[in-house]
């Protein structure tokens, strides 16, 4: 009797300090895109974990899909890459179980050249290359049907629509979509290429140097994003917590000008 009673208190006191384990975890694993997502996380984020006492590592990688893999199986804490359309349709198709626990900045979408000047120089047959994941490709078609290059068949949802969904190309543009961190590459050869801003930033390009440059929605701001077991551990806060921070807002002033910014943050 007296065994089964210890056995008994000992299982009780080996539940009870799981929650303090959880909340006692000090090491942290983020992972990012290359460019200005992983920059802005070890330049605005990484020095106020590390006041609060977290060791943190971040790891580097050059697509829109090993990111959410990796959270998800559990090699990394918390990812900071996508936006909240990009997240929800992945989950969705993958049957994940990812949340977001915090918006952040991004570097804007941008339409860049080596051989035009400007948008106005465009001229009938160019060839424009544009992210190939469905979130991007959307937003770069709306991008250029704001620049009156083409038009969208009416009633359909910007956030989802494709090159199917194109209504009229007056110019006949030559839309060649390719993987997200290939685009800079494609500038010796397309009129133009329309590029997610941090692999444009990692690739050598400057905000400054798009001919045009996205006004970013609400919508297509950076999510920071764990396991959704995870959202409300004391790490997960302090992650959010730290986007949240007035030092972080200084180092996007300082450090990021030109990127679109949460509310808070502006």
């Amino acid at each position: 009797m007296k065994t089964a009673r210890r056995s008994l208190i000992a299982l009780a006191l080996a539940a009870a300090t799981l929650p303090v384990l959880a909340q006692a975890k000090k090491e942290l694993v983020i992972g990012a895109t290359a460019g200005s997502n992983i920059e802005v996380l070890r330049l605005g984020i990484q020095p106020l974990l590390e006041k609060k006492g977290y060791k943190l590592k971040l790891v580097e990688f050059n697509d829109y899909v090993q990111p959410n893999f990796a959270l998800a199986q559990g090699s990394l804490d918390a990812n900071f890459f996508q936006h909240i359309i990009y997240l929800n349709k992945f989950k969705t198709d993958q049957k994940l179980d990812l949340v977001e626990i915090v918006q952040g900045p991004i570097a804007p979408l941008g339409i860049y050249s080596k051989k035009r000047k400007s948008i106005a120089e465009i001229k009938a047959g160019d060839r424009i290359t544009l992210p190939n994941d469905p979130s991007n490709l959307a937003r770069a078609l709306v991008l250029l049907e704001q620049h009156k290059l083409l038009t969208i068949k009416p009633g359909l949802d910007p956030l989802r629509v494709s090159e199917k969904d194109i209504a009229t190309n007056p110019l006949g543009l030559r839309l060649q979509p390719l993987e997200a961190a290939q685009l800079p590459r494609t500038l010796d050869d397309a009129e133009y290429a329309i590029v997610n801003g941090n692999f444009a930033i990692s690739s050598g390009l400057k905000l400054t140097e798009a001919v045009v440059l996205e006004k970013t929605p609400d919508h297509y701001l950076l999510v920071a994003a764990v396991q959704g077991k995870h959202r409300d551990l004391p790490w997960a806060r302090d992650i959010a917590e730290a986007f949240r921070a007035p030092e972080f807002k200084a180092v996007l002033e300082q450090k990021f000008p030109g990127y679109a910014r949460p509310s808070f943050l502006q």
